[in-house]
């Protein structure tokens, strides 16, 4: 099967685990304050490990194969991560969207429903995961593909348990927030299609492909999910979590890899 197919059903895959986990929603009648930052950070320990052994790591090895050297290797894989992260930095700067704890960010409007503006901020947490995947599986190497996908998998199950218990908080009934958390994750395979197409037409890319993705989700982790975890008392669980997260993704990625 063609690469950019099995990445596009790779990270469809993952996506749709932000369903399973957003099922807890029927089931939860209140998701605390710490056991949602618990969540969220878990999920951030993932994408953390993820984006260091996964992403960045393999794309210096593919940059010193393409490019026969290190240095430049190295220097690509910089750029790659400084363009990630500055197309995210300027997505929320130019996107409106609602954060669930610091509430409103990027142009005012009242055209948008609330729940949109939700959507658009979890769209800028799927988007790029899916992305990374997608690229994971293009470079030809399946076992780092798998290991993404199982990796954003797991994280979305948290994640989407956390998604769905905050629409519900904020007044949307429990069938409206499953399935607001679901459609969400669908994010992911556009964007896994997008990082599968991209690496494969272009194959001297792929080193700043898996940087990019990795830029986008440390800026991710650094600049939406660690602040948001950290603004109510629990910042050392959130820590913690976060680094149960990271160390289960790196116990994957020697298992699997």
């Amino acid at each position: 099967m063609n690469v950019i197919w099995i990445g596009f059903l790779g990270s469809l895959a993952a996506g749709l685990l932000t369903g399973v986990g957003a099922l807890g929603v029927f089931f939860i009648k209140d998701l605390s304050n710490k056991l949602e930052d618990g969540l969220l950070s878990f999920a951030a320990g993932i994408m953390l490990a993820a984006s260091i052994f996964s992403l960045i790591l393999p794309a210096m090895a593919y940059g010193e194969i393409m490019f026969d050297s290190k240095h430049l290797s190295v220097i690509v894989v910089i750029v790659g991560i400084f363009c990630g992260a500055v197309t995210l930095y300027s997505m929320n700067q130019y996107l409106p969207h609602e954060h669930f704890l610091s509430g409103h960010e990027g142009p005012d409007t009242k055209a948008f429903a609330r729940i949109w503006l939700f959507v658009i901020a979890i769209t800028l947490h799927n988007f790029p995961e899916g992305m990374a995947v997608g690229v994971g599986f293009a470079g030809g190497d399946i076992k780092n593909g798998v290991l993404l996908a199982t990796g954003i998998g797991i994280q979305n199950i948290p994640e989407g348990l956390a998604v769905a218990v905050s629409l519900l908080t904020v007044g949307y009934s429990r069938m409206q927030a499953f399935l607001v958390a679901f459609l969400t994750g669908l994010v992911e395979p556009i964007g896994g299609l997008f990082g599968s197409l991209a690496a494969s037409f272009a194959g001297l890319f792929m080193p700043l492909s898996l940087a990019f993705a990795a830029g986008a989700m440390l800026f991710i982790i650094n600049h939406e999910i660690i602040p948001e975890t950290h603004r109510r008392g629990f910042e050392n669980m959130a820590t913690f979590s976060l680094l149960t997260g990271f160390a289960l993704m790196m116990y994957l990625d020697v298992m699997l890899g």
